[in-house]
């Protein structure tokens, strides 16, 4: 699969001198809005392992996130990819067509969600396809209004700041913003005021309620939401939820549309997370794991409503390049052959007992959710040193646990709205081994911090 060695290895401090050295070459030449988790430069990369220009190797809990799920380097996307590359790297599918983009939509076709006829429109990132999933829908409703919710996240364009919740760091000094948006409640059982039990059915007749008193739903184009919410915190809306905002937007002639951008490709180990409570959205976005690490992302649904666009109203100059879709392919071989949809349900598996037995030890680990391989931990702090923990964020901790772990050779993430979420999406192609000793670093740093 790849031909880097598959092991954790520690050569300088982290960063080393050489990425210190490129570091400096970046900050005189590259933007300070372009932020990084980690200023180490790669090398190379493959199944569980970024290899540094130092030669340090570090456990991947981060897959670019949620990207190189088949790993960075799979040999059916490099394989694909390069084959394309030698054909032709771009003609324009608006100038002339060719057969890669069309077997991409028959892939998505087949995958996604329902036995309904679909079709699918390629672009080159998610906040691409889901501005194109309100297009589609508002040119197949005759609506304008979009309904999202608390805690989403949808992108950087000017109309996805628009829907995604947090102003630190994507909306903060950007405005104004798209207008006809509007944020209603989602069901975050961990915080939800009467219990988990209850938040399902509450928070979506407060949400109801919200669209049909402060909207009307006869105004509404389109209902987006992320089965799983990404930046959100990995939030897990309550059982019983996302059944009745879909009920309520079929009831209604509302478009509902399911933004799998990050949970989608078999990261919670089912090909798309709506399937779990057998949602059938009537567009669904992608992106992120759909083509390996080349960029690509799609709108796929019902074929009534992605043919409202006018021809000529959806596309772009890269929108389905070529030797992305030949990645893509690539991509969706892969996840078939290896079964990686058994591969995330194993490392929920193994995360899930590790990290439930560390909050056993570390109360500041106030809630432990996700699915699959997209796992996350919610941090918050002790009432006192060796107090039972409160429900009250805590930053700070989810911060200095990423720096130490960074220093260790373990890459992880943060998220959520407060800021106080460390969230895990390694490759699915990680070995047990490797995700066994990233979660003794994670360990190792808890005792630490």
């Amino acid at each position: 699969m790849t031909a880097i060695p598959q092991e954790r290895r520690l050569v300088t401090a982290i960063p080393g001198p050489k990425s210190q050295e490129l570091q400096a070459r970046r900050t005189s030449v590259v933007a300070g809005g372009v932020g990084s988790v980690l200023p180490v430069f790669t090398a190379r990369a493959g199944g569980g392992i970024i290899e540094d220009v130092d030669g340090n190797r570090m456990i991947d809990f981060g897959s670019g996130i949620a990207v190189t799920s088949v790993g960075a380097s799979a040999e059916a996307v490099v394989r694909r990819a390069s084959a394309q590359l030698a054909d032709f790297t771009h003609t324009c599918f608006m100038v002339t067509p060719y057969e890669g983009y069309v077997e991409v939509a028959e892939a998505l076709a087949e995958l996604t969600p329902g036995d309904h006829a679909k079709k699918s429109a390629l672009f080159n990132s998610g906040a691409e396809a889901v501005e194109n999933a309100v297009k589609i829908a508002r040119a197949y409703t005759k609506r304008q209004a979009v309904v999202v919710f608390d805690h989403g996240y949808h992108g950087r364009t000017n109309l996805t700041m628009a829907l995604t919740s947090k102003n630190m760091p994507y909306k903060n000094g950007f405005g104004p913003f798209a207008p006809e948006v509007y944020r209603v409640p989602v069901a975050y059982g961990y915080r939800w005021p009467t219990g988990a039990e209850n938040c399902g059915a509450e928070a979506s007749a407060q949400a109801i309620d919200q669209i049909n008193k402060q909207i009307g739903a006869d105004n509404v184009a389109a209902i987006i939401i992320e089965p799983v919410l990404g930046e959100g915190g990995f939030i897990e809306p309550a059982k019983g939820f996302l059944p009745a905002i879909a009920q309520f937007a079929k009831d209604n002639g509302i478009v509902f549309v399911a933004d799998e951008i990050q949970s989608g490709f078999c990261r919670t180990g089912q090909w798309f997370a709506c399937e779990d409570e057998g949602i059938v959205p009537d567009l669904i976005t992608t992106a992120k794991g759909i083509a390996g690490g080349l960029p690509l992302a799609a709108v796929t649904g019902r074929a009534e409503i992605m043919d409202a666009a006018h021809a000529g109203g959806l596309g772009g100059t890269y929108g389905g390049n070529p030797v992305a879709c030949a990645g893509a392919l690539g991509s969706i071989e892969t996840m078939k052959e290896l079964d990686l949809n058994g591969k995330a349900k194993r490392i929920e598996e193994v995360m899930k007992g590790r990290l439930t037995a560390m909050q056993e030890k570390f109360p500041i680990i106030g809630d432990i959710r996700g699915r699959g391989a997209m796992i996350a931990i919610e941090l918050v702090k002790a009432d006192s040193p060796e107090g039972a923990a409160t429900k009250e964020p805590n930053p700070e901790a989810a911060g200095a646990l990423a720096k130490a772990c960074h220093a260790e050779g373990v890459l992880v993430l943060t998220c959520g709205t407060y800021g106080n979420v460390l969230r895990f999406l390694p490759p699915l192609v990680i070995g047990e081994d490797l995700l066994n000793e990233g979660l003794d670093v994670i360990e190792q740093s808890f005792a630490q911090i």
